[in-house]
């Protein structure tokens, strides 16, 4: 695993999209829509979604309810998809739904609860994905890896499908088919703080009004 410095900003990348992933149930949330829910007066997904929007060529937005109200996050031609394929397969559905969606030769994951996302790390997995001519790119937090934080190119669409109609739904099960490169991101572990409950919703608040 090599490691990644912080990269500067620059221009947003060629030739690659994101998804932002919405479609899930959030059971730890009582089956709220995580999403839509309000971080400072605005819906948690939409921090998120600004930082994929400065970074990436094209973006989709992956629901499978509240489509309308996701619909109202979606500025700069951003579409709202749903799951091609039925029971809430996780989020490599998802992914498979924004590669038949979007134009584009790479497709970087994200999960509507990171309000944190720093654009570093997405600098870092583009980078990496394409240099190495990876299948897959996914981030390494110094102790394990961040599945749902990860690129893709779009080559592997067959394989992704055929292990989504074989009944299988596990990420990290499907990466070990693949040719997957780690990225080293221990300098955007910030990114990787999700929202999961009310008192992680309460303590990330307290933190963006310092």
């Amino acid at each position: 695993m090599s490691e990644t410095q912080p990269l500067a900003n620059q221009a947003k990348h060629d030739s690659v999209g994101a998804v932002l992933l919405a479609g899930g149930l959030a059971r730890r949330m009582q089956g709220q829509d995580k999403g839509l829910m309000l971080l400072n007066g605005k819906p948690m997904a939409s921090y998120a979604l600004s930082v994929l929007l400065n970074r990436v060529s094209q973006c989709v937005i992956n629901a499978n309810r509240n489509v309308d109200a996701y619909a109202k996050l979606s500025v700069d031609g951003v579409q709202v998809i749903p799951d091609t394929r039925s029971g809430h397969l996780g989020p490599l559905a998802g992914l498979s739904a924004a590669i038949e969606s979007l134009q584009t030769s790479y497709v970087l994951m994200c999960p509507c609860d990171s309000p944190f996302l720093q654009a570093g790390l997405i600098d870092a997995l583009v980078e990496r994905c394409k240099a190495t001519d990876a299948d897959v790119a996914v981030a390494h937090d110094g102790e394990r890896l961040q599945p749902v934080f990860s690129i893709v190119n779009t080559r592997v669409k067959d394989s992704l499908d055929a292990f989504l109609d074989s009944g299988e739904r596990k990420i990290d099960r499907w990466f070990l088919d693949q040719k997957m490169v780690e990225v080293d991101a221990r300098h955007f572990s910030n990114s990787f703080r999700n929202i999961n409950t009310e008192e992680e919703l309460q303590a990330a608040e307290q933190e963006m009004l310092k």
